[in-house]
């Protein structure tokens, strides 16, 4: 099995790229740019191994800012969450959630991009093994 790679849409390729890169620190690898000058597909690290791909959509689409509903989220290990925190909240992130440990080993907030997309960005804590969880919670395979 290969990586996940999550692809993106956004109304604004160009703006979302700078504005990924001051609000989470990834890093611009990629971008492909139309004759008429609108990015259609461009791809950022997000540190280590992880990728994002971005994208322009098609005319039916809607973003979590415009439709009102998500589906999901993107979750990032970061080095250290609170000062992600800080540099995502002096861009103009929407703060969802405040850092917080959970039970499961990582410390994570929650936050939205300048298009609604969420992200949740951890640090891990310390490990967790199966046996750790209780008997109500399920076994990782």
């Amino acid at each position: 099995m290969g990586e996940v790679t999550p692809y993106l849409l956004y109304e604004d390729v160009a703006v979302a790229l700078g504005w990924l890169a001051e609000a989470y620190g990834f890093t611009e690898t990629l971008r492909f740019t139309e004759d008429d000058g609108r990015v259609s597909h461009a791809e950022m690290s997000t540190g280590g191994s992880g990728v994002v791909m971005l994208g322009q959509p098609g005319g039916d689409y809607r973003n979590p800012a415009h439709s009102g509903h998500h589906n999901g989220f993107l979750q990032v290990v970061v080095d250290d969450v609170d000062a992600h925190l800080g540099r995502a909240r002096s861009a103009g992130a929407t703060i969802l959630s405040e850092p917080a440990d959970k039970p499961y080993g990582i410390r994570t907030y929650g936050s939205l991009d300048l298009e609604g997309h969420r992200w949740d960005f951890a640090t891990e804590l310390h490990a967790v093994e199966p046996e750790d969880w209780g008997a109500t919670t399920s076994q990782r395979a």
